[in-house]
């Protein structure tokens, strides 16, 4: 064990209450993990049958067939999960974010530290998800830790390996997301720390939206060349819009840059690549909302990114494309076209036309 994770398992041993809120399938996976690792944990749910279902030991609606620890419980009272909490998690879809936090706002104990695990930008303020828990907990932002990367939740929960990346910022940054990932380490589940927060969170929100690209191409029956060509086309997209930001590059090519992106473009457990596939099977964007398994945050967010690009400078034709369809200002077919026919250019983030 290094010594950073000597310092950040010491320092873990404080943490000995969680809440997670959010009873969805990565709360509840996350708030299983804790509980792995001895963390008494509370998941707030909006609904009373799935937090008396919890209370049982189970949430088969969102994790099926996965028995959660006995430490795990669940209450319907926000104020009273995060009592006494020194670790509150953050699992709710990004645009209801702001709304479902504002009520504690400046409940949280000084020490406690707020872990977003959501992957968006907030439509309207073009907030990331950290900015967003900063603001309506009241919090600084070294109080703040992001965790990201290929976490298909219905994996995790089956024990399946899988690695994230645990990310905070200030200058105690490394002790902090050493901590964090003290506290979700399993012998299956393998955190990473990074103090590049702003990449790291700027990949989990951009890579939705190219993953919708790569299920509307897959609903249309298009083949590999065509997914592979979105992704890496995405992945440029993301890096572009990162760099302008001052995003570390080394991000990009990481478990939270091109790791995320593979897994949620690839994987039919992916709720962003299930309602773009809707799509491109000719579905309206409300049949493909009512099909698609949980909320697509890229469906979501695809507006926020392209105007936060926008105010930056930075093309981002793919994202444009599916912000226009999701909008209703392009049909698939239009949008498809829209894209080949741009002039062709350099392969590169900062090419130019041809």
């Amino acid at each position: 064990m290094s010594r950073r994770e000597q310092a950040g398992t010491a320092e873990a041993a404080r943490f000995t209450r969680a809440a997670v809120i959010g009873s969805g399938a990565w709360g509840t996976t996350f708030a299983s993990l804790l509980g792995q690792g001895g963390t008494r944990t509370t998941i707030w749910a909006r609904r009373p049958e799935v937090a008396a279902e919890i209370n049982q030991g189970t949430n088969e609606r969102y994790v099926p067939g996965h028995r959660l620890p006995a430490c795990v419980d669940a209450t319907t009272d926000l104020r009273a999960a995060v009592a006494g909490a020194d670790l509150v998690v953050v699992a709710v879809p990004s645009q209801s974010a702001r709304q479902v936090l504002e009520p504690l706002h400046g409940q949280l104990a000084p020490s406690c530290l707020a872990v977003s695990l959501m992957k968006g930008i907030e439509l309207g303020t073009g907030a990331r998800m950290s900015q967003v828990l900063q603001q309506a907990l009241d919090l600084p932002a070294e109080r703040v830790v992001v965790v990201s990367g290929p976490n298909l939740a219905d994996e995790i929960a089956a024990g399946q390996p899988t690695a994230t990346v645990v990310a905070a910022q200030g200058l105690r940054a490394p002790e902090v997301a050493a901590t964090v990932a003290s506290l979700c380490a399993t012998p299956t589940f393998r955190p990473y720390t990074n103090t590049d927060l702003l990449g790291v969170e700027l990949c989990g929100a951009v890579k939705n939206v190219i993953a919708l690209a790569v299920g509307v191409a897959s609903g249309r029956g298009l083949g590999d060349n065509t997914k592979a060509t979105i992704i890496t086309r995405g992945l440029v997209e993301i890096t572009r819009l990162g760099l302008r930001l001052g995003a570390d590059p080394a991000t990009f090519s990481g478990l939270a840059g091109m790791g995320d992106l593979v897994a949620t473009c690839s994987s039919p457990l992916s709720r962003n690549q299930t309602f773009g596939r809707h799509l491109g099977e000719g579905m309206s964007v409300e049949q493909a909302a009512q099909a698609s398994r949980g909320v697509a945050e890229g469906a979501k967010s695809a507006r926020a990114v392209l105007d936060l690009a926008g105010a930056h400078g930075v093309e981002m034709p793919i994202t444009a494309a599916v912000a226009a369809i999701v909008e209703g200002r392009l049909s698939v077919r239009e949008a498809t076209e829209a894209l080949l026919s741009r002039p062709r250019k350099a392969e590169g983030v900062d090419a130019k036309p041809l």
